[in-house]
């Protein structure tokens, strides 16, 4: 797929943390500390400079829930429970199952903390697949807003926020006696970054559990079946490679995970609700960030990358 019309930001919006070699916007995102790997998938902050009245409209795609905090900017989300408007407020967001449309007004700050798949089982949280395309306060779920807006010091630095973060879920492991997510979803996770063109049922063998156990575990701690997160998972990283945020090296194998054109047209236009000739064509700077943050994390769970080393699209 050509990629030489792919369209550099918007030059109204400056990131905070930079772009891509070709313009794509960065987040400040990490791996966790090593002690809640299991539960915490990765984290990030945002930052954008913007006039007061300018509105970037854009989209999130996720493959893992969120809590995401937002401390500046005016947001709006159309969600499978209908638009959503948001202000200074914490929120948690379930994994998409598609492109998930958003508007921010003006400058923004977003943290957030993504959530293993899972994880949230283990730790008696929400159930994912309640939530699939729908966000909600934090005080629905868990913690009450305003209790995790104080948490994050209006001068503090991004790393002190992540730290914050981090230090809390730390406190919910420690209650939970540190009950670990089941080892089947862990591991079918992995297969879903190496090979999402796997059979079911080979990744069942894989996983060293029978189908029908693999697609009830999948549907708990993914809120999909087994088929649908490696559809997703395909799609997302052939979107990554589109928007300049992936592994060069790995263009053609991605590419070879379609039968064909029309194949890859399809199932693109279902997730991302346009071609892959258009999606390459339109700005996507929020949409960007998340795709870069999960490219960052699949890299470093494949061992290509180091946690905190260069990526290849930087």
């Amino acid at each position: 797929m050509n990629q030489k019309n792919r369209p550099a930001i918007d030059p109204s919006i400056v990131p905070e943390q930079g772009v891509t070699k070709d313009g794509q916007p960065l987040s400040y995102n990490r791996a966790p500390a090593p002690d809640l790997a299991p539960w915490i998938a990765r984290l990030y902050v945002t930052k954008v400079v913007a006039p007061a009245d300018y509105t970037l409209s854009c989209g999130i795609f996720n493959d893992t829930p969120f809590v995401r905090i937002q401390l500046a900017g005016v947001w709006t989300a159309e969600t499978a429970t209908g638009p959503e408007a948001m202000g200074r407020e914490a929120l948690f967001f379930g994994p998409q199952t598609k492109r998930m449309p958003i508007t921010v007004t003006g400058s923004f700050i977003s943290v957030g903390v993504g959530i293993r798949p899972g994880a949230c089982t283990a730790l008696r949280g929400p159930r994912v697949g309640e939530f699939l395309d729908r966000l909600v306060p934090t005080s629905a779920v868990a913690t009450p807003s305003d209790r995790v807006l104080r948490m994050l010091r209006a001068d503090g630095a991004p790393e002190d926020w992540l730290q914050a973060l981090e230090s809390q879920v730390r406190k919910r492991v420690e209650h939970m006696d540190g009950t670990l997510p089941d080892p089947v979803s862990a591991r079918f996770e992995e297969l879903a970054f190496s090979n999402p063109a796997i059979a079911v049922s080979d990744a069942a063998e894989h996983c060293g559990v029978e189908r029908r156990k693999l697609e009830r575990v999948v549907n708990r701690d993914f809120g999909l079946s087994p088929k649908q997160v490696l559809r997703r998972a395909r799609a997302l990283d052939m979107a990554s490679h589109l928007r300049g945020v992936a592994d060069l090296d790995e263009a053609e194998e991605i590419a070879l995970r379609y039968y064909d054109e029309s194949h890859l047209i399809h199932e693109f236009s279902a997730f991302f609700g346009m071609s892959p000739r258009q999606f390459v064509a339109t700005p996507q700077p929020l949409l960007t960030l998340a795709l870069e943050s999960r490219q960052a994390r699949r890299l470093e769970a494949l061992k290509r990358i180091e946690p905190g080393e260069a990526r290849p699209w930087q």
